[in-house]
């Protein structure tokens, strides 16, 4: 071994201890006969002190190294006089007696610290670099124990862990595949699997009846923060269950994390809101429900008073902000512009001032105070309050108020990354139509069963049905979602004859799955976690790139190993394929 401790664990009580410790330069600073060097790995920092009295050679040859470069050095454990109570080993140095240089590094292009001067895409050019510095470092070493603490709750409750293939068939499943072309199979793709769907299904047809994956997923789609085009999952399902029993075991496993990796411990069962109501209540099926400033319909007691803005509008809706009555024009034209951008769309913002002065609003002449008031009584709120109203067709002004409701609470401090609030929603609709294709779509995906009572509708109405399916959301973040699935091969066909597929389609795109069903297939459900999510959630962050050690920027690129790239024509040649690429307009 090159070494015999780390550079994070030596303490006072090691004091005579002579020692072999490696790791990277951090810093080094010459101070008159004396030179400190700083030495890292990934358990800490020891600094290592040279005498230029006691081993002049030894203390010159320390001044000429450089940062980053791989060292090792052979010493003495000794009290520091100047302690440093910030790091755990700050009690103590080495004092070197023999130094060897492992290794030479050239100047980093950006500062291996705690705050770096590195944007973002240097810093992903330079991954391996970038890893070496603690916050990201504590990250990648935050996702290992989420990873081990699941393995370990999941196996206590009889859950196996079974690999399922990376090539799989294409199935559509709401986002674009992966393909992989086949060498063998000339003109025959595989593709990346966009989750293990089908395959744990036909676990649980194998009577794997308790089943789990931490696995590597793919989706061809647009990228932003919480999204990549891998990424994994705790995939997870279940026979013999019915709704509940999921969603107890796996609230169980959320509770169990909670406690394990952030000490809380959640008491008493998850809320459980469904999709109409959080719709309705918060313009998203994924609210923040860390506080209130919920939605209210004001369509009833708005129209009809000449305001020609309310009375064209399919849906009225309000938010009460507590405590801003008091906001100036300046601050609310700042609120009106972020409702106006492109990614929201909406066309203005109303406001009614509950202030201790009376009421002021910007439709005041449309309507009494008597009537303002009215409105100020529906959305219950007291003196000092404002309201936000907003009008147009139902869904876009909902989903407006919801990032404006998201936005208020940003400003007013109420989602504090150290607070949680989750709550499962359910009974989503089972199907989405499409105005431009004219069809339906499954919302979650083709396998998810309609719930029992909405069956009879299939046929007739299947816009009503709703879905046996279920999220868990936290802190307005879809963490992980799934469903009871479709265990009937009649209720399944006639799920795809609804999607609009024919006999020969569903038999070609899903046949093997048709096929096991006629063997028996349990009554079973599952549920999806997004993993990443998971770790960036418990590390306090949006963006789940820095828990991810070698993440793709928001075009997909690799830009440290760049790629994708081309490959050969030889390669082309033998799997018989010819590039032919449009032109981009």
């Amino acid at each position: 071994m090159y070494r015999t401790h780390t550079c994070g664990e030596l303490k006072i009580s090691d004091a005579g201890s002579r020692v072999i410790l490696c790791g990277w330069v951090q810093r080094s600073r010459d101070l008159g006969g004396m030179t400190f060097v700083d030495l890292r790995d990934r358990y800490g920092i020891t600094q290592l002190v040279f005498n230029l009295e006691t081993d002049r050679n030894l203390c010159e040859q320390a001044r000429r190294l450089g940062r980053e470069f791989v060292i090792q050095a052979k010493g003495e454990v000794k009290e520091r006089s100047n302690k440093n109570p910030r790091i755990p080993t700050g009690d103590i140095e080495i004092a070197v007696s023999e130094l060897n240089i492992l290794n030479r590094s050239e100047l980093p292009p950006f500062t291996i610290e705690e705050e770096t001067d590195g944007g973002e895409e240097l810093r992903m050019k330079y991954r391996y670099l970038d890893l070496r510095r603690p916050p990201v470092k504590s990250n990648i070493i935050l996702r290992h124990r989420v990873a081990r603490e699941v393995r370990k709750y999941m196996d206590s409750i009889g859950f196996i862990e079974v690999e399922t293939p990376v090539l799989i068939k294409s199935t559509p499943e709401g986002a674009r595949d992966f393909v992989v072309p086949s060498r063998m199979q000339p003109g025959t793709f595989y593709a990346l699997p966009q989750s293990p769907q089908t395959l744990k299904q036909l676990l649980m047809v194998a009577g794997f009846d308790r089943y789990f994956q931490i696995v590597k997923c793919f989706r061809d789609e647009d990228l932003r923060a919480d999204r990549q085009p891998e990424f994994t999952q705790i995939d997870c399902e279940m026979s013999f269950v019915e709704r509940d029993d999921i969603l107890d075991t796996f609230e169980g496993l959320a509770k169990y994390l909670f406690r394990q990796i952030k000490d809380i411990d959640f008491k008493g069962p998850f809320i459980k809101m469904p999709y109409a109501e959080a719709m309705e209540n918060y313009g998203s099926d994924k609210p923040d429900i860390r506080f209130g400033m919920k939605i209210k319909d004001l369509t009833a007691l708005t129209k009809g008073h000449g305001f020609q803005v309310f009375d064209n509008a399919e849906y009225i809706g309000a938010i009460c902000v507590q405590g801003c009555a008091g906001y100036s024009r300046k601050q609310i034209d700042e609120l009106t512009e972020f409702v106006k951008r492109p990614q929201i769309g909406a066309k203005g913002l109303v406001y009614i001032k509950y202030g201790s002065d009376g009421v002021h609003s910007t439709i005041d002449k449309y309507y009494s105070a008597d009537e303002l008031l009215n409105l100020i009584k529906v959305t219950e709120a007291a003196p000092g309050d404002l309201l936000l109203i907003m009008a147009g067709d139902k869904k876009n002004t909902l989903t407006a108020l919801s990032e404006l409701r998201l936005e208020m609470g940003s400003r007013l401090g109420l989602r504090s990354k150290d607070k949680f609030a989750p709550l499962w929603i359910v009974d989503f609709p089972l199907l989405e139509w499409d105005e431009e294709q004219k069809r339906f779509f499954a919302m979650h995906h083709p396998f998810t069963s309609p719930k029992p009572e909405d069956l009879e509708l299939m046929e007739s109405d299947p816009g009503r049905v709703r879905a046996n399916a279920y999220d868990l959301v936290i802190n307005g973040v879809e963490i992980g979602g799934g469903s009871i699935r479709i265990h009937s091969p009649e209720v399944q066909k006639l799920m795809f004859k609804v999607l609009g597929f024919t006999d020969k389609e569903a038999e070609t795109q899903f046949g093997f799955l048709m096929n096991a069903f006629r063997y028996g297939a349990p009554p079973h459900g599952g549920i999806a976690f997004g993993f990443d999510r998971w770790v960036a959630m418990f590390g306090g962050q949006d963006s789940i790139r820095d828990f991810i050690a070698f993440p793709k920027n928001n075009s997909g690129r690799d830009v440290m190993l760049d790629t994708p790239a081309p490959v050969s024509p030889q390669q082309l040649d033998e799997l018989q394929l010819k590039i032919d690429l449009k032109n981009k307009t």
